[in-house]
């Protein structure tokens, strides 16, 4: 009988192995370096979150810098220019700088002159080269100090400490010790000098307690009648006698003459005929009126500060009025005010003539909007806390009202909220209401939590957290591949203060790791080392620099906004890049984020959008779409116009705008008759591929201070220029009209509003009402117009709105993978609404879209504001989309057959809703979308109460709701790939990291993504992986950051050629910024594969920045990794970003592309590689056991029992376990393996 051997092979990683001979021998030889590094620690131990010290001499190299090319004049990498377009990535002072070509030559080894300083930059003139030559293309570098610490200006002198008159004192004033740094687990360098200074003082002498001499008597109080006058004198105390003897004040009787008709008298001219003021018949008061920006207000109301109800005159077009008659004098004041604008007094001059000029400058009346919020705070019983609310608006005083849990509180009007002696019912959620004359405003809550005297607010006990090990790392004890590292809570916790009363506590506490424990997990043929936190504790909160990065490009054709202006409320911030790329910086203080891009070629419309964030996740990335201007047409401005609004193919126009003969003004009031260019630009809601050009996200603010949304029927801008100048013009008496066909919801007509966007708040502010009348658009047709009128100045931006009461919020979560496990849940995804028209009306679309909203998904998923329908499920409908960084998610699909566990949403309710994902009757089409109907969830249907739609009341019900809950899901659509960190760390919340020398991203504040590209050549996709070790670092030499697997991809024309982009912990500074490590990087392809190939200029790399790894074994490939930031020439892709996945997701979509600025999610194999492999597909010259086992079950068990029988009654030899991929084989195990290959090759 034939004998049937299993064979069993485990494929193995070995991961522990020592470092190469070469990187021993450069350890050793960096004993100098080594020496320093010891003695800038002293004699103190660093163990995993303890303090380290820096020294201000601890430098080290920024990026990188390529910003010009040396077309032209030549190339030019100045300071300035740096700074300006990568600000904070360069110190003030740099200690010095190092030039390049992109060729890797020194700047002094090409032979050109060129000419750089550390204060200057490098420049490189064509003109200055010899033979005519022209200046390479140069890349610069410069070295900065870690950290920097400063003295801040000295405060002013304090008061004399004295208190008693001719008494001694002491002043005082101080300064602050500020540096560069945002780390928090570091121990700064002091400034040299003292913090506080002071200096004797003295008050005045004392004087006995006297009365000075008494002063002048008074005029009489009447002219007529019985009147009185007075004089007075004053006390001059001292301590000890505090009161004088007598009366300060003096009083007699006076007038005597009796009192004729008239009592009024006038300093200047003459009583008028009502004897209630003055009028001088000889002179006129003149006055100008215009806006904070020079625009001439016309119509604007006069009056007389003393009587300001009644209207004296008021400014034609220019701005202008004339008052005779009127007399100037110190006293007269006049009141100016005008619809729109913030009403104010002014003060009239004389300028020697028989005129007084007026010059008013009205001031837009703004409702208010609150710049600061109150900050959640913890406190213990007994503290006191403060909470801060400013606000700006017009005019002003702003009156401050503060809240508790819902309730007015007693407080008087000031924008602080001062609670001292806390009591544990105090704790709850405090917000204010700022408001003026025309609006309110409410600010976001912010929760005080009271702690009891002696307790802990931190819990020390970490919490469950589960990580999944390498599939070899199987755990028989649970029975799982997961293991339990625990993490500590992040919630806020009441630490040491050094003043309890500021707006801003001068650190933030947070429940974080205060002790970590190394523990060894067993694998099949090695030990996986990994950090476990052992102790939690209240210590300075993480808090990430949080950054909005982006494209903001044309919806057409993708054309970039190139060199467009940014502005963050009214404040520019810089400018987009080549290809419409920007970065902007979430203020610290902000909750509301208002961009506006401004384009200077007047191409694209201006485009204002309020970009959601989440501080825990650092960084967050958009595409944003623009709306192209419309062409301009040329009118006569004497004569007239009429501009259709949304001109479609096939369709009625929604509406119109008409402008009068003679409507045209310049800025300064003048009226301009000429010809005239305008361009009006409608975004119509019946295209809905135009949504996500949308303005702000379409919510205004009520008379209450909150915040609703609006429903659009229609948005456009208006620019009007002259024809010769370009100078902008505006329009007066611009008359709107709107088709009541368009509306397809008869409650709407009646609440339309016209609109106008606040480019500084984001906020939609009404602009007019409607009206109805009807109008004949041809002989026999009458249609029904909402008209409303207007003005067109600085706002361009108009809306056709209605608000909308009927809103819900819909649940969504996004996955990494299409698994949909609870933790492996994304944060950070931008999830997108748009809500379609209720009621099909359109041939051409049937559902026009009416609102766009975009959410971030934080640790619970994401509620998404849209409009549902109670009575109609299919009412409102919506799409709804998923991206990560420039990658968009899929949906979960909905065929060939809907699947409830899949989709994440129960039945009936999942009928209901009527989930389609895009491809559902078209496979060609994306699956990155998904279309519901918005069916208002009946309280009184039990399956309609567990989500994923949410009444809008039950918004907390939504944002706390569990993972097992009804919930729409995204994923990330990947490849087998896998990431294990020593030391764990969520990449979704950036708080949970932990400072330690065997972190994978060693600086919390700026993350750095490396990927290297292999290709594999072969018919079979690979798994290949990197292993990760500390190599040049004293503290982390031979130990083991992490893993990476990625499987290859396949090229899409050739099925035999595949590459991978495996991601490799980057070379350079550790947490403690002190000491370079140039990470030893292993990768090994998994089955039969060969290394056939380097890149040449990689291989080049390594070879000018020894120390070289060992590369004896052809089945894998070792190096040092790069601490400078290669590019696709090299193989290498590195991205750097303040939130980690989404510097990842860049990086890969660069390695797929194959560039260093693109991106891609198909694979070419062809450029951009590092390394190749090939990797041969094992034959099959037998049957498996399972094949056999199909085929002939019977004769298969009875060889397999026969064969155990034998086994027990033989001693088995010893088994050797073969560690997949061999990273470190001696000789003698070759030479053991290959006999073992040849005879079983031998035996088949």
């Amino acid at each position: 009988m034939e004998v049937l051997f299993v064979w069993v092979f485990l494929s193995l990683l070995v991961l522990v192995q020592p470092l190469s001979t070469q990187a021993s021998a450069a350890a050793e030889g960096n004993g100098s370096g080594l020496q320093k590094w010891k003695q800038i620690r002293g004699n103190r131990k660093q163990a995993y979150n303890r303090i380290q010290e820096l020294s201000p001499d601890v430098t080290e190299w920024t990026s990188w810098f390529n910003i010009d090319h040396p077309g032209g004049n030549g190339d030019f990498e100045r300071l300035e220019a740096i700074r300006f377009y990568y600000r904070e990535r360069v110190c003030a002072r740099p200690a010095a700088i190092e030039t390049r070509t992109t060729e890797w030559v020194k700047a002094d080894q090409t032979g050109e002159v060129v000419h750089y300083s550390p204060d200057k930059g490098f420049w490189c003139i064509n003109k200055e080269q010899p033979d005519g030559r022209s200046c390479s293309n140069y890349h610069v570098r410069f070295q900065c100090p870690v950290v920097q610490t400063y003295w801040s200006q000295w405060s002013g002198w304090s008061t004399c400490s004295a208190t008693t008159c001719g008494g001694a004192g002491i002043q005082a004033r101080q300064r602050t010790c500020t540096n560069n740094m945002r780390f928090r687990f570091v121990v700064l360098p002091k400034c040299k000098g003292k913090a506080i200074e002071r200096r004797a003082c003295s008050t005045a002498t004392c004087q006995e307690a006297s009365w000075t001499d008494w002063g002048s008597w008074t005029e009489c109080s009447v002219t007529c009648g019985s009147g009185h006058i007075l004089r007075r004198r004053n006390c001059v105390r001292t301590p000890d006698r505090r009161t004088c003897v007598g009366r300060p004040v003096d009083v007699q009787k006076c007038g005597v003459t009796p009192c004729s008709v008239c009592q009024h008298e006038c300093a200047f001219g003459q009583v008028n005929e009502d004897c209630n003021g003055c009028m001088c018949d000889r002179h006129v008061l003149l006055g100008t009126v215009r806006s904070a920006d020079g625009a001439a207000l016309g119509h604007s109301r006069i009056a007389m500060e003393e009587k300001p109800l009644t209207t004296v005159t008021t400014s034609n077009e220019s701005g202008s009025f004339r008052i005779p008659g009127v007399c100037a004098n110190s006293k007269t004041r006049v009141l100016v005010a005008r619809e729109k604008f913030a009403p104010s007094v002014f003060q009239a001059v004389q300028n020697g003539t028989d005129a007084s000029v007026v010059e008013a400058v009205l001031q837009r009346a703004e409702r208010p909007y609150i710049v600061t919020h109150p900050e959640t705070k913890v406190r213990f019983v007994g503290q006191r806390v403060s909470f801060c609310c400013k606000a700006t608006g017009s005019p002003l005083p702003l009156k401050y009202f503060w809240y508790h849990n819902g309730t007015l509180l007693g407080t008087k009007n000031k924008d602080i909220l001062v609670l001292k002696d806390l009591r544990r019912g105090q704790a709850g959620e405090y917000h204010c209401k700022v408001t003026n004359e025309f609006g309110s405003i409410k600010s976001a809550p912010a929760t005080l939590t009271v702690i009891a005297k002696g307790r802990p607010t931190c819990r020390p006990e970490p919490l469950e957290h589960l990580i999944k090990l390498p599939g070899e790392c199987f755990q028989t004890e649970t029975n799982s591949l997961y293991y339990d590292v625990r993490k500590c809570p992040n919630s806020p916790c009441a630490g040491d203060l050094d003043f309890d009363l500021r707006c801003k506590d001068s650190a933030s506490y947070c429940c974080g790791v205060t002790r970590m424990k190394r523990e060894e997990i067993p694998c099949q043929g090695y030990i996986l080392p990994v950090k476990v936190v052992a102790q939690c504790g209240c210590k300075e909160c993480l808090e990430p620099r949080v950054l909005v990065r982006g494209r903001a490009v044309a919806a057409d054709n993708g054309e970039p906004l190139r060199f467009g202006q940014i502005f963050v409320g009214s404040e520019s911030v810089g400018l987009t890049g080549y290809k419409g790329t920007f970065t902007v910086q979430v203020p610290q203080e902000s909750e509301r984020l208002v961009v506006r891009f401004v384009d200077r070629l007047n191409k694209f419309v201006d485009t204002v959008k309020v970009f959601p964030f989440d501080r825990k996740s650092g960084a967050v990335y958009f595409e944003v779409k623009l709306l192209r201007k419309s062409e301009p047409i040329e009118i006569d401005s004497t004569k007239g116009i009429t501009i259709p609004l949304g001109e479609m193919e096939g369709q009625d126009t929604i509406g119109q705008i008409e402008i009068p003969p003679d409507s045209f003004r310049r800025s300064n009031g003048e009226s301009y008759s000429g010809k005239v260019r305008a361009s009006v630009t409608f975004l119509d809601p019946r295209n809905i591929t135009l949504a996500a050009t949308a303005s702000s996200d379409l919510n205004f603010v009520d008379e209450e201070g909150d915040v609703l949304p609006l429903r659009t029927y229609g948005m456009f801008s208006a620019d009007f220029r002259e024809e010769l100048s370009n100078e902008m013009l505006e329009a007066a008496q611009v008359t709107v009209y709107l088709d009541t066909a368009s509306i397809k919801m008869p409650e709407h007509v009646q609440a339309m509003r016209l609109w106008s966007l606040n480019p500084v708040t984001g906020f939609w502010e009404q602009e007019s009402l409607f009206h109805l009348e009807k109008r004949k658009r041809s002989k026999r047709e009458e249609r029904t117009f909402l008209i409303g009128n207007m003005e067109i100045r600085e706002r361009r931006l108009f809306n056709l709105d209605v608000p909308e009461g009927r809103r819900c919020y819909v649940k969504v979560r996004a996955y990494m993978s299409e698994k949909f496990l609870s933790s492996e849940q994304l944060e950070g995804v931008v999830i997108s609404l748009i809500n379609l028209e209720p009621l099909p009306g359109y041939t051409a679309n049937p559902r026009a879209w009416g609102r766009f909203d975009s959410v971030i998904t934080g640790p619970n998923g994401a509620c998404l504001p849209a409009f549902c329908d109670a009575e109609r499920p299919d009412a409102y409908t919506a799409y709804v989309t998923g991206t990560l960084g420039p990658e968009e998610l899929e949906a979960a699909p909905s065929s060939p057959k809907m699947n409830p566990n899949i989709i994440g949403v129960s039945q009936p309710f999942l009928g209901k809703l009527d989930y389609r994902r895009t491809d559902h009757e078209d496979g060609q089409l994306k699956k990155t979308a998904f279309k519901i109907n918005l069916a208002k969830p009946s309280a009184n249907n039990i399956d309609e109460t567990n989500g994923p739609i949410y009444a809008y009341q039950d918004v907390r019900d939504c944002e706390e709701a569990p993972i097992s809950a009804n919930h729409f899901r995204f994923y990330k659509v990947e490849k087998d790939k896998y990431e294990y960190n020593v030391v764990p760390f969520e990449e979704n919340d950036l708080t949970s990291w932990t400072g330690d020398y065997l972190s994978w991203w060693p600086n919390p504040q700026e993350f750095r993504a490396c990927y290297i590209k292999v290709r594999v050549n072969g018919p079979q996709e690979v798994m290949v992986r990197s292993r990760n070790a500390g190599s040049t670092h004293p503290e982390t030499s031979g130990q083991l950051y992490g893993i990476r697997d990625a499987r290859s991809v396949h090229d899409m024309t050739d099925h035999n050629i595949s590459s991978a982009c495996v991601e490799f912990k980057c070379g350079g500074m550790l947490f403690d910024q002190s000491t370079v490590d140039r990470t030893l990087v292993t990768l090994i392809p998994q089955g039969s594969c060969r290394r056939t190939g380097i890149n040449s200029l990689l291989q080049e790399y390594l070879q000018r920045h020894p120390p070289l790894a060992g590369n004896n074994d052809t089945a894998l490939f070792n190096m040092l990794a790069p601490v400078d930031p290669l590019g696709h020439n090299y193989g290498i892709y590195t991205v750097t970003d303040q939130n980690p996945r989404l510097a990842k997701e860049i990086a890969i979509g660069r390695c797929f592309d194959g560039t260093s600025d693109g991106f891609s999610r198909e694979m070419k194999v062809d450029v951009g590689n590092a390394l190749t492999f090939a990797c041969q597909e094992k034959l099959v010259t037998r049957q498996s056991l399972f094949q056999r086992i199909q085929t002939s079950p019977a004769e298969t068990l009875s060889q397999i029992g026969v064969e155990m029988r034998r086994l027990t009654q033989t001693r088995p030899a010893q088994s050797r376990i073969v560690a997949y991929p061999a990273g470190q084989r001696n000789r003698r195990a070759r030479v053991v393996n290959r006999n073992a290959r040849r005879s079983r090759l031998s035996r088949q």
